[in-house]
């Protein structure tokens, strides 16, 4: 059994807290965030919804710049990526790029998503460990800033599709640094055995640098490494920032080519029970410029523009879900004691983390304030699955019933974009709330929307 929390009611600015900073306790004890009440959001909108503060998104977004342009102010810059795996849809990308960040794309969905905000080409990184000849061809014909290699193969795919469009694609090359950071084994990237880039102590990411210079129809930007995701060290990416500095320096003292730019990645965690303190994004800035500092006085370069790319770290904590209570069922343990089942009217369709990473997660009762003693729960969905669980333990009040209001924080990212339709179930749209208004930037799918898609 984990350890059982009860969530920290919200306060704004504790880096702890795994509430948007919007939420607050009303003078009758519901929640509100955005300035709406959960109970005129659930009236209103129904449930289960995605309810994602804008100001707090936008407020994240722009101190990861900030943060940033200061902390590289005295080297070669900074430029900061939104992972648009983390949650992506046409209004977020809008969000961001408008708060001054750039935006990182792995598919062509993505890609999509990002030219239909309204996001230059230029300021578009694409991803992806396979990418199909249609996604490259439409990010090249977009003008995307960069595409990040991420095999031998690419190399020459990309530079024959440059070269039969008459067009010179930025790279940079993905190095597997063999950092092994992040909460489960599941989303770390970095160590060797897994299918994210190009090895570093094996030789692979050298030849692939020597390929792309061999290939006029690409321009070297650059090196890039991602170690890992919801880290909260940043140990690993003093370590992996240091390794491709020393690669730089090795590829301009035996080429004479010195690549103008390093990214390193993001997965810089976020506080998800309120038991963790993430690092600051001035932190993170200041620790990254510090490296990249010594390193390249220690090896002779010029520092490179250095990059990041945070998702989680924008979007997560800026997200709840709100679930309406169903059944309540208590269980009897082994050996003695009780635990309470609080079924909710949702579930791993709306939300995968817990039964793919076992992640933690917190809730809240949400409709109102209650001075019953705390016992032990189980949040769980309405899936046929035993493993359909949102929030494996958590103390919440005993009178909490059917018809009762659940809030679970910090789901802005990973819950709506790895949303699934598991039992037929209809995904939960996503509601923007700001200054009181709220408004649907995803709707929330219906039953005819599945049946729309079932050709029969």
């Amino acid at each position: 059994m984990s350890t059982p929390t009860t969530a920290p009611e919200p306060a704004p600015g504790d880096r702890r807290s795994p509430w948007s900073r919007t939420v607050r306790r009303t003078a009758d004890g519901s929640l509100a965030v955005g300035g709406r009440d959960v109970r005129d959001i659930a009236a209103e909108h129904g449930t289960p919804v995605y309810v994602l503060d804008e100001s707090d998104l936008r407020a994240r977004a722009r101190t990861f710049v900030t943060a940033f342009r200061d902390a590289f102010a005295d080297l070669a810059g900074a430029d900061v990526y939104y992972a648009s795996k983390a949650f992506a849809s046409v209004a977020v990308p809008r969000w961001v790029h408008e708060e001054g960040m750039h935006v990182d794309v792995s598919t062509g969905g993505e890609l999509a998503v990002a030219l239909r905000a309204g996001v230059p080409g230029q300021a578009l990184a694409l991803h992806g460990n396979n990418k199909s000849d249609a996604e490259l061809e439409r990010a090249l014909r977009a003008g995307v800033g960069r595409i990040v290699l991420d095999s031998l193969g690419e190399v020459d795919r990309v530079a024959d599709l440059a070269g039969r469009l008459g067009l010179r694609a930025p790279v940079m090359v993905r190095v597997t640094t063999g950092v092994h950071a992040g909460g489960h084994d599941y989303i770390s990237t970095a160590h060797e055995d897994q299918k994210f880039g190009l090895s570093l102590a094996g030789g692979a990411a050298r030849a692939a640098v020597d390929a792309v210079l061999a290939r006029p129809e690409l321009t070297l930007l650059g090196l890039h490494s991602h170690i890992g995701s919801q880290i909260l060290d940043l140990s690993g990416f003093e370590v992996a920032a240091a390794a491709l500095l020393r690669l730089r320096a090795e590829v301009a003292d035996q080429t004479g080519t010195l690549m103008p730019e390093l990214d390193l990645g993001g997965g810089y965690g976020i506080s998800y029970t309120g038991a963790d303190a993430p690092p600051a994004p001035d932190r993170v800035a200041t620790t990254l410029a510090d490296v990249v500092r010594r390193a390249s006085a220690e090896l002779g370069t010029p520092p490179p523009r250095v990059s990041v790319e945070p998702g989680r770290a924008v979007a997560g904590p800026a997200g709840l879900t709100l679930y309406r209570v169903g059944t309540v069922k208590p269980v009897v343990l082994d050996g003695g004691g009780e635990r309470r089942y609080v079924s909710v009217d949702g579930g791993m369709s709306d939300n995968i983390r817990t039964a793919l990473y076992d992640a933690e997660y917190t809730a809240a009762l949400a409709n109102r304030r209650s001075t019953a003693p705390a016992v032990l729960s189980r949040v769980v969905g309405k899936h046929c699955e035993s493993g359909d669980i949102v929030v494996r333990d958590v103390l919440l009040p005993a009178d909490v019933a059917p018809g009762d209001l659940l809030a679970v924080p910090a789901t802005g990212a990973y819950g709506r974009s790895m949303a699934s339709n598991y039992n037929l179930v209809p995904r939960p749209g996503v509601l923007a709330v700001r200054d009181g208004q709220s408004r649907f930037v995803v709707r929330p799918e219906s039953e005819e929307d599945l049946l729309a898609l079932d050709l029969g």
